[in-house]
């Protein structure tokens, strides 16, 4: 009854029962599972989240240099600006929390430190710093960002089914290109917004972000992993911005997720986290690959 695949079939249950997105996921767990139980799943979910926050914390006091030696302070650095009156962010300071809370949770990464891949270690960043950020300035209870993470992981589990997370997959569209999608998802249900709505957003997010290559330097989740969390953290918002505003998309979702998967099978596998291609195979990509000693196939 409360299973699904699709945007549509999402949709369909979400109008047939009345429940949000959250709501349905909870239920769906529940009957695929006949041993489990809301509290628990609550509870597992609360032990993700505390992953979450202390990712953020730790990669902002972060100060030493990444294991490929490409990152490492940057988030340190913006949190210093953002505790400065005197400097000025265009963006909001909820976006702005977001960007460097993003950036935060992947240097952490990079660094061997603890985060929650949500939902891959490369685009672990958008989720966290989107939801701490709006957490923190909206004042939204931990009750609230749970449901949040439950509706992020509804447009996760459908991309997972019928095109892909990962990055070897079907290039970055597939991980951050993804995160944006359920993390504009999550940021409109935590404001209001109706199951379609999340749809909505989660569709204009996702179709921005088609074609997007994955390329990291020296196969590194360093370069351009970590600044591209940060950029496409900010997307989220635009997204839902634009649908709140009552602007929508005009390809449906499951067609940009069915996009996305041919676009992903086309798409060579140079660009496809193998380290031979796009920014990895830069002047500055070779020489830094060279320098970390790391052999990439095919080069």
């Amino acid at each position: 009854m409360y299973d699904f695949n699709t945007g549509e079939k999402l949709l369909e249950i979400c109008t047939q029962s009345n429940f949000t997105i959250a709501e349905v996921v909870i239920r769906r767990e529940l009957q695929l599972n006949e041993n489990a139980r809301r509290e628990a799943i609550m509870a597992e979910l609360t032990n993700r989240l505390e992953v979450i926050r202390s990712g953020v914390i730790e990669g902002l006091n972060r100060k030493d240099k990444s294991v490929g030696l490409m990152v490492g302070g940057l988030a340190n650095k913006l949190k210093a600006r953002l505790d400065n009156p005197d400097f000025a962010f265009f963006h909001s300071k909820v976006v702005a929390k977001a960007m460097t809370y993003a950036i935060a949770t992947n240097e952490n990464n990079a660094c061997m430190g603890r985060i929650l891949a949500f939902p891959t270690a490369g685009a672990a960043g958008v989720i966290p710093g989107i939801l701490c950020a709006v957490a923190e300035e909206f004042n939204y209870d931990d009750d609230a960002i749970l449901d949040a993470m439950l509706c992020a992981s509804a447009i996760g589990l459908i991309i997972a089914e019928n095109a892909s997370l990962s990055g070897a997959g079907g290039g970055c569209q597939a991980e951050v290109g993804s995160a944006t999608a359920m993390g504009a998802a999550a940021v409109t249900q935590l404001r209001g917004g109706t199951p379609t709505d999340c749809i909505n957003a989660a569709t204009l997010a996702l179709k921005n972000t088609l074609g997007l290559v994955c390329d990291p330097i020296g196969g590194m989740v360093e370069v351009p992993c970590v600044k591209r969390n940060g950029m496409f953290a900010t997307m989220v918002f635009s997204a839902s911005d634009l649908t709140m505003a009552g602007l929508v998309s005009f390809v449906p979702f499951d067609q940009v997720v069915d996009a996305m998967k041919r676009i992903g099978d086309m798409m060579p596998d140079a660009h496809k986290e193998t380290a031979m291609g796009g920014l990895a195979q830069t002047k500055i990509g070779r020489e830094q690959t060279k320098k970390l000693g790391i052999k990439i196939t095919g080069v």
